[in-house]
């Protein structure tokens, strides 16, 4: 059985955003089968002890533009630190990644269009139409996967990842699950390429 790593994320993370690129090409040559498991975000950091941007401390808040800034230059990116239509409610272009692996699709293409256009076009991608377009650009049938998330199944999907993340203890965007051992944050992908690499039993917390 060949191995596999899940990959916790939202279409409104910049995390997910700046890292997805890298992830990818830290895992290809490992022939991993990758679990792309869409998780919102507000109720996992409630319940994990974390608080939405506006929530947190000013100081907190600042830092995190300078730390956008530094992975911004440090990735090679080009985007909006602020982008006009966000944050936006993600369920339904969570949901189309979770339609468009339902239906048996990569949906690599689809996740590399959707995380430009949020953060380099500035789109809005709680809109179906703008994602219907996205995902017809990435060679797949954008109404009929739109249509598919926006149902309670893909919902039911939704908030299994959700449930799923905090058995496998995530927290937080994107967060990358190799052998129950939890990389957070898209400035861990250089220590899974190492554990990747070294073929390492995985780390487990100390009692």
């Amino acid at each position: 059985m060949s191995r596999s790593i899940d990959y916790y994320f939202s279409l409104q993370s910049p995390w997910a955003y700046i890292g997805h690129d890298l992830f990818t090409k830290v895992v290809s040559p490992y022939n991993l089968k990758v679990n792309y498991k869409p998780v919102v975000l507000v109720d996992l950091f409630s319940e994990t002890g974390g608080l939405p941007l506006l929530k947190r401390h000013p100081v907190r808040q600042r830092y995190r533009m300078v730390e956008l800034q530094r992975w911004r230059d440090k990735r090679g990116l080009n985007f909006h630190l602020q982008p006009e239509h966000w944050p936006f409610n993600a369920r339904l272009a969570d949901g189309l990644v979770i339609a468009t692996i339902e239906a048996g699709h990569d949906p690599d293409a689809l996740l590399r269009r959707a995380y430009a256009g949020v953060w380099e076009q500035q789109l809005k991608l709680n809109d179906a139409d703008v994602l219907t377009r996205l995902a017809d650009e990435s060679g797949l049938p954008g109404k009929q996967l739109v249509e598919r998330a926006a149902s309670d199944d893909i919902g039911a999907v939704y908030e299994q990842n959700r449930q799923d993340a905090l058995d496998a203890d995530v927290f937080g965007s994107p967060a990358y699950v190799l052998d129950g051992e939890v990389f957070w944050g898209q400035d861990r992908i250089e220590l899974l390429a190492d554990a990747l690499k070294s073929g390492r039993a995985a780390y487990r917390p100390k009692n």
